[in-house]
């Protein structure tokens, strides 16, 4: 597959401002592990090539187990995840599909508190807006996977 174009060239104050939410999200106090499982699951159901490479890699660069990430799809089964990571992920789906379900379960919500915080909660959500977004962006412009390295995108 090749790339339609370069959205980060084409647009370049676009990206900054996702540049800036990610940046935000990054440094919001939510555990670096659980962001990349969140960054995973969510390219994983919108089928990113390009994010599930950079996420896997940069996922694997910080200690992440090979184990956890091949059965992150399997999430519900697979006994590798925290309570908060489960909850994590079950949000992540829930606000990822929210165009096929319009909704997210009051169940789900009060689940979700057990494990956050109202900012952590709120910091999450956009951690899954985000990746939503660059998903949004990666796939219809044919970026390639493959050639990304951990941290290439790491503020200098």
């Amino acid at each position: 597959m090749t790339a339609r174009m370069n959205y980060t060239k084409a647009a370049p104050e676009g990206f900054k401002a996702m540049r800036q939410l990610q940046e935000y999200v990054e440094n919001s106090g939510l555990e670096h592990p659980l962001l990349e499982l969140v960054k995973m699951r969510a390219s994983q159901l919108n089928g990113c090539a390009y994010c599930l490479d950079m996420h896997s890699k940069d996922a694997r660069a910080a200690g992440e187990t090979e184990q956890r990430l091949y059965l992150l799809n399997a999430w519900r089964e697979a006994p590798f995840y925290s309570e908060r990571e489960r909850a994590a992920l079950a949000w992540t789906e829930a606000l990822t599909c929210i165009s096929q379900t319009r909704d997210v379960p009051d169940a789900l919500y009060a689940e979700v508190r057990k494990q956050f915080t109202e900012k952590e909660l709120a910091d999450l959500s956009l951690a899954v807006i985000a990746i939503n977004g660059w998903n949004r962006l990666a796939i219809p412009f044919r970026s390639e996977p493959g050639h990304y390295q951990p941290g290439q995108y790491a503020k200098k």
